[in-house]
């Protein structure tokens, strides 16, 4: 159970001092695990309009009122590995497995980028389907077709020296998102072989080597705990990543947690809005999971919490379909300019502006208007039309 209190009656005294704690990250503070603990256990439901308003203050003085629009295309769903939350995990013998050729691949980025789309995120499953060798060639050639393209890589892990051979060839960014950041929580998503400590080596090589590096971790997954969750809110902390993926727990029918409850949509908004505060200039995704979990308002609720990033789908409807992590994925893709314009919709509506260009991380903050703010130094009752943000 994580917000253990969330919707619970939560007295002046503890939601002051909660409170006490997100304006110490609005100003910049570093916080101790214990700290996080507390904020955690501790955060009423009340606290998340406030909050949302201070992590949309904060996100304006760092990118202004750019939402960045990236092109994902699902490359693969072929996988070696056996999460047991994934419905691609390898044990599912049930899933259409595909991959695409770099002709279909190079074409899909041709359509993409005279669309005007300047970010390409190639995902897949983690395996070896594609060599190494040559998915560097294919990369190199790609950013020597369109030296405007920015190229992020979602592949799992890999060795340093593939990592390097990605980033030597042209690749800016690579996601790798840790999922928990609690050693024993770790465990009991994954088979033995799966550890945390080489999840984390990844990372740390990825961002040695210089790419703009991104983590996350779900919210609401089997066994969490306020704990766990304080470890992974630590963990952005110190680790700084350039971009912030998080999402819902989805269950999938063919997993060993089928069963499982999803995620709650109020809990992923406390987490991107905190995400903001504890890593301001991060880039954070408004996630597909997010999306699939409240079809008509989690997108808009997202980009109202601290999201700045929107992807959408560009692989063919038939690929989206067995590129089913969760059951009941949203397959809508940018071929439909009725989607576009929905995104265009819920972008205003958050009072941003929708750009497709490369959006790169920003590293350094601009000054804060912190004369705009909407700051209050007492827990504040959300107003009617925040609650239905």
């Amino acid at each position: 159970m994580i917000f253990d209190r969330f919707y619970e009656p939560v007295n002046e005294a503890t939601a002051d001092q909660v409170w006490h704690l997100i304006l110490r990250l609005y100003a910049g503070e570093k916080l101790s695990y214990t700290e996080f603990l507390y904020l955690v256990e501790n955060f009423p439901q009340r606290l998340l309009a406030p909050t949302q308003r201070l992590a949309v203050v904060r996100r304006q003085s760092i990118y202004g009122k750019e939402l960045f629009i990236r092109g994902l295309i699902e490359i693969s769903n072929i996988c070696a590995q056996d999460c047991y939350y994934c419905g691609i995990r390898a044990s599912n013998h049930d899933v259409s497995r595909y991959a695409y050729q770099y002709g279909q691949l190079r074409q899909t980025i041709q359509r993409a980028y005279d669309k005007g789309y300047r970010t390409i995120v190639m995902q897949s499953g983690e395996s070896n389907h594609f060599k190494d060798s040559e998915l560097t060639h294919f990369i190199r050639s790609i950013t020597k077709t369109w030296p405007d393209l920015v190229i992020t890589l979602s592949l799992g892990q890999k060795s340093r020296e593939v990592y390097q051979s990605y980033f030597d060839a042209g690749a800016k960014r690579f996601l790798l998102r840790h999922e928990t950041a609690d050693p024993t929580h770790y465990a009991q998503l994954h088979p033995p072989k799966q550890t945390l400590n080489s999840r984390l080596t990844c990372l740390k090589q990825l961002k040695e080597i210089g790419f703009q590096t991104g983590a996350g971790f779900m919210v609401g997954s089997p066994y969490q705990t306020s704990a766990s969750l304080a470890h992974d809110l630590s963990f952005i902390q110190t680790f700084q990543p350039q971009m912030v993926g998080i999402g819902p727990y989805l269950n999938h029918p063919q997993t060993p947690f089928a069963n499982e409850p999803n995620g709650d949509l109020e809990h992923v908004l406390t987490c991107y809005a905190l995400a903001r505060l504890i890593v301001p200039e991060a880039l954070l995704p408004s996630t597909t999971a997010t999306s699939s979990l409240d079809p008509k308002t989690g997108r808009l609720r997202a980009l109202q919490s601290g999201c700045n990033v929107i992807m959408v789908n560009l692989s063919p409807p038939n690929q989206r379909e067995q590129y089913t992590l969760y059951a009941n994925k949203s397959y809508k893709g940018d071929e439909s300019d009725e989607y576009l314009a929905l995104i265009a919709s819920d972008v205003e509506k958050a009072g941003m502006v929708l750009t497709m260009h490369q959006g790169h991380h920003k590293a350094h903050a601009k000054s804060d208007p912190i004369a705009h703010a909407i700051v209050s130094p007492k827990p504040m009752e959300p107003t009617e039309s925040s609650e239905s943000s």
